[in-house]
């Protein structure tokens, strides 16, 4: 039996989250199958998901989703996780005995595709030019390189069925792409929307934040009734996007507003008083985890539109929520405006009120 290594003990890592100090998910976000233990044991649970019959969403008890299309004329993959692995291949056959045909990469990450090298050089493999791009300059054996690429938009279209394949510029990552099967109503879009959750730490390690951002509202540009959003253990609705786009603005607007408090000169001058210079970087850790607790206590303390805290709205808020807020606070810095510049011969302040 695995025991727990003790690396709690250190004066520098982070502490150990306990069950006891965190809320629980809320019952809205358990779906059933998580407590099936077949789920476990088949190591799998599928869903036929949108309109016309022929479209899946597969997941696994690691938290990974991928999706197929049977088409009439092969079956038409949607990325690969190890955490799913071959576990797909037994979905597939559970409903129908045509091959694998095709196989579309949502983007260049191997917890993704890591699984890809399963269905066989006879494959076809369609991805955004960036995906091709990023595999060539770090190969991996088990990621094949895309036989097909696309720039901006495409249709990939086998039996008469057809996925509308578009790129809206970096997010996630870049070369993240949506995944539209227009009949069926089912967008595919990976690392961005964990449906019933806030997502996994910091932005889901998100590459670009305010493109992290603009994905939500492109997303509910799309006509869908389910989205693979590709992890959770489960498919979205459009309510579930609604819901986890008003979260992630209110940690904006709250990141902006500790930014604004703590970053005039007298608030700066305070986070490095009485330490000698060689001691400032310690005020600089403080100043960004000051602004990342202002922000994470007045998310997860505010009355949302509903009437509900976000812990009582969404999984992970009370685990998680610190992550995002440091990393949307960072990033305000970076990738938004500084409302204005240091003027000459005084030391701030940074921002302007």
């Amino acid at each position: 039996m695995f025991e727990k290594p003790d690396f709690y003990a250190t004066k520098w890592g982070f502490p150990e989250s306990r069950p006891e100090d965190h809320a629980p998910a809320p019952k809205q976000f358990m779906p059933e199958h998580l407590s099936d233990p077949s789920f476990y044991e088949k190591g799998y649970h599928l869903e036929n998901v949108g309109d016309g019959g022929n479209f899946y969403w597969v997941t696994s008890p690691s938290g990974y989703d991928a999706g197929f299309v049977v088409t009439g004329s092969g079956v038409i993959v949607i990325d690969a996780p190890p955490g799913l692995g071959e576990n797909i291949q037994a979905a597939v056959r559970s409903v129908t005995r045509e091959p694998v045909t095709h196989l579309v990469y949502s983007h260049w990450h191997s917890d993704h595709i890591g699984a890809a090298s399963q269905f066989g050089p006879d494959v076809k493999i369609v991805a955004h030019e960036i995906t091709r791009e990023l595999l060539e300059r770090f190969p991996d054996k088990y990621r094949p390189l895309p036989t097909e690429t696309f720039k901006t938009d495409a249709t990939l279209e086998v039996g008469g069925t057809k996925l509308e394949l578009s790129y809206k510029g970096a997010d996630h990552t870049p070369g993240n792409i949506y995944i539209y099967g227009p009949e069926q109503k089912v967008l595919t879009k990976i690392d961005i929307v964990s449906p019933g959750s806030v997502t996994f730490a910091h932005c889901d390690v998100s590459e670009n934040i305010s493109g992290f951002y603009q994905a939500h509202d492109d997303i509910l540009s799309y006509d869908f009734k389910a989205l693979i959003g590709g992890h959770i253990s489960r498919w979205g609705t459009r309510e579930d996007v609604e819901i986890v786009r008003e979260y992630w603005h209110d940690v904006l607007a709250y990141a902006e507003e500790g930014l604004r408090k703590m970053s005039n000169a007298e608030a700066l001058v305070g986070f490095t008083r009485g330490m000698a210079p060689e001691y400032y970087m310690v005020g600089g850790e403080n100043w960004i985890n000051s602004i990342a607790n202002y922000t994470t206590e007045k998310t997860l303390t505010k009355t949302t539109s509903n009437g509900q805290t976000w812990p009582e709205r969404l999984a992970g808020a009370t685990m998680f929520t610190k992550y995002h807020a440091w990393t949307v606070a960072e990033t305000f810095r970076t990738e938004r405006t500084h409302f204005g510049y240091q003027k000459e011969g005084n030391g701030g302040p940074f921002y302007i009120a």
